[in-house]
């Protein structure tokens, strides 16, 4: 029970306890509401409050499995909900496989759904309340960074938004010796004692590892007794990518790609990638003919008859092999006459009339699903790019080529963190959430950018 004893912890435990309350309250709401004749209630209020506890579990093992009980949270309310959603449609799942398994444990179709909408309401309305009343740092893991040069300042200079510290709050810096300052004086910290007592007497949860050469710089004994006390230790690259959601290329060396994990290319994971991409795909196709149908028309409509609907560029794809791109034509027919491959600009003059529309709206990529179901792309994954510019930048940015590791894809990781990339500085900018995208990949994280990608299209952010 030491984790309780964290005050973050402490928080989170009352809230999931709290939302089991609830959903499990929800159950009951909806069995009443359900069974309105005293012989069908008497009958199902038998079993009613083991009924309760097994849908309120499975809810909060959905919701816990997608993150919703960290000790922080840095998501919008869009990707709040998302995640949410997704949780629900987890535990819902997850008491299908119950139901399979224990026929006596089945609930009506009337009473899980009435439940289902029931507990969504009730977490949203709880949470979005606890979270007001809950003063926010609360929530925020304690960091204390152990060294105070160039590589730990990168935490006080690139992360100093308090956007970019939702999760994490920094109670200051140790310098170690030899190192040339580079934080702030206000923000060093000389411990009056051994290190594991300060920790614990200023609840510390974490002490990310950021000093400049390790070589008998890193009090090893007061690390390791302050981890067997409960305290996290993190290297600084690690904590980048964690808290950023990116690979800080510029602290990242080859041995930390090699043994930090993640890349997980298991045949498993394969077959899971393309069964959802086939899924995934073909659903979009269902839902979204009529829309490519009307494109289409407009297109021929302002271009004139004899034009071309569709667009097909080279572009290239996993392992470097390049596959035909295709998309609805959103530019004009000439636009690269001398045959030189350009960054598309802001208010770029090749664009036709339609193809700013549907540029915004993001409707003219969605031929490329055709690209997918060949499986030459993937629904998620890194942007294809042409190869021309992949031909220049691999020899300009580090590590460019492990994003073709994977399959691209039509939505990414990269494109919902960063503005359209339209320059060498973007592309590396980008880069360093598609090497987190292709380091951290499963079907959980697929379906997160998936969900999100629809707020991307709903407020027209970063097309061009």
């Amino acid at each position: 029970m030491s984790l309780l004893h964290k005050r973050s912890a402490r928080w989170l435990f009352l809230l999931a306890m709290a939302e089991l309350v609830l959903l499990g309250g929800s159950l009951v709401a909806a069995t009443y509401l359900r069974f309105q004749q005293p012989e069908e209630l008497a009958q199902y209020l038998r079993y009613l409050p083991n009924r309760a506890l097994m849908f309120g579990v499975a809810m909060l093992l959905g919701l816990a499995a997608l993150g919703q009980y960290q000790t922080y949270m840095r998501a919008s309310w869009f990707g709040l909900l998302a995640r949410q959603a997704i949780g629900f449609l987890l535990g819902g799942l997850g008491l299908m496989v119950i139901f399979y398994l224990l026929p006596q444990a089945y609930l009506g179709r009337g009473v899980l759904g009435m439940a289902l909408m029931l507990g969504f309401v009730a977490v949203t309305a709880f949470r979005t309340l606890f979270l007001r009343l809950v003063e926010v740092e609360a929530f925020k893991r304690r960091i204390l960074v152990l060294g105070a040069g160039a590589r730990a300042a990168q935490i006080h200079t690139r992360m100093r938004r308090r956007s970019d510290r939702r999760g994490f709050t920094v109670l200051g810096f140790i310098a170690r010796p030899g190192e040339t300052i580079e934080v702030p004086a206000s923000q060093l910290i000389q411990p009056n004692g051994p290190l594991p007592e300060w920790t614990l007497r200023h609840q510390v949860d974490e002490i990310v590892v950021g000093v400049e050469d390790r070589r008998g710089k890193l009090m090893m004994e007061e690390l390791l007794e302050c981890r067997q006390s409960g305290v996290a230790i993190t290297d600084l690259t690690t904590f980048f990518e964690r808290e950023a959601g990116r690979v800080q290329l510029s602290l990242t060396h080859p041995s930390w790609l090699v043994y930090s994990g993640g890349f997980n290319a298991t045949p498993m994971r394969r077959f899971t990638k393309r069964s959802f991409d086939l899924a995934a795909s073909l659903c979009v196709l269902v839902l979204a003919w009529p829309l490519m149908l009307l494109v289409a028309l407009a297109i021929l409509i302002e271009s004139g008859p004899g034009q071309p609907v569709f667009y097909r560029q080279e572009r290239v794809g996993a392992r470097g092999r390049t596959f035909q791109l295709i998309k609805f034509r959103s530019m004009r027919t000439d636009a690269e006459r001398d045959g030189v491959a350009r960054w598309a600009r802001e208010n770029d003059d090749r664009v036709t009339r339609v193809g700013r529309f549907i540029r915004k709206v993001r409707l003219d990529e969605l031929p490329q699903l055709w690209n997918v179901l060949k499986g030459e792309m993937s629904l998620i994954g890194p942007r294809p790019e042409r190869p021309q510019f992949v031909a220049d930048l691999a020899t300009k940015i580090s590590y460019y080529n492990l994003r073709h590791c994977l399959k691209p894809g039509l939505a990414g990781w990269a494109q919902l963190r960063y503005p359209y990339g339209a320059s060498e500085d973007d592309a590396e900018e980008k880069l360093k959430y598609d090497l987190y995208y292709v380091k951290n990949h499963n079907l959980l994280f697929d379906l997160l950018i998936l969900i999100q990608t629809v707020e991307v299209v709903l407020f027209r952010r970063g097309a061009r």
